[in-house]
């Protein structure tokens, strides 16, 4: 693995390059257009999801500075606040974890289905133009495929994060980044350097 974020994140993912880049372009064009990214998984992939959005809403490789004009709205309205609001907010990609809203997911489970616990987020916030990342090891995870099938009928565009195989998530995406391993825990291994590169290549982007 080579130490510079921005390279191929893994000689073992080569053959992932192609779809990587599919999804850096697909985001940097949802974020110019002012869209969104939600993001959903299960067990480690719920985490990864929480971790994609970490680095999305806040500076994660480069600083991102507010500029004079939006301290200056700050100062306007923030009274002896606005030091601390002017000197220590940054600029966020808009990014949304579909993990950890408990409320709504358990009420979907206990009164529709649990199976839609991703799917009813999506069609409540999604909108033609934002971006799903829909992250499962086996590709075949229902809640995941649904909220995927869901995302397009909102023409949204989905990027799928799994193995080799694909599953069905794979029939669903618009971009499928297959990593090359049927291990689960290799799988998670190696979406870790994926999204991390995804993520610091849309920040270099809009904040380099």
């Amino acid at each position: 693995m080579t130490s510079d974020i921005h390279q191929n994140p893994n000689s073992r993912l080569a053959g992932c390059d192609a779809q990587v880049a599919q999804a850096i372009a697909a985001l940097i064009i949802c974020y110019e257009r002012e869209g969104k990214l939600l993001v959903c998984g299960n067990g480690g992939s719920a985490a990864d999801a929480e971790h994609i959005v970490g680095e999305m809403m806040k500076g994660f490789c480069l600083p991102r500075r507010l500029s004079d004009t939006d301290k200056a709205k700050l100062a306007s309205v923030a009274g002896d606040d606005a030091d601390l609001l002017g000197t220590k907010l940054q600029y966020g990609l808009a990014a949304l974890s579909l993990v950890s809203h408990m409320a709504l997911i358990t009420a979907t489970s206990n009164d529709q289905d649990g199976q839609l616990i991703f799917a009813q987020q999506v069609w409540g916030i999604g909108q033609a133009g934002d971006i799903l990342l829909a992250i499962s090891t086996s590709g075949n995870s229902q809640n995941i495929v649904l909220a995927a099938r869901t995302a397009r009928a909102k023409n949204m565009l989905v990027v799928g994060l799994t193995g080799s195989n694909g599953g069905k998530l794979a029939e669903n995406c618009d971009i499928a980044i297959k990593v090359p391993s049927s291990s689960v825990a290799e799988i998670q291994e190696m979406h870790l350097p994926i999204y991390h590169h995804i993520c610091a290549s849309v920040e270099a982007h809009f904040f380099s």
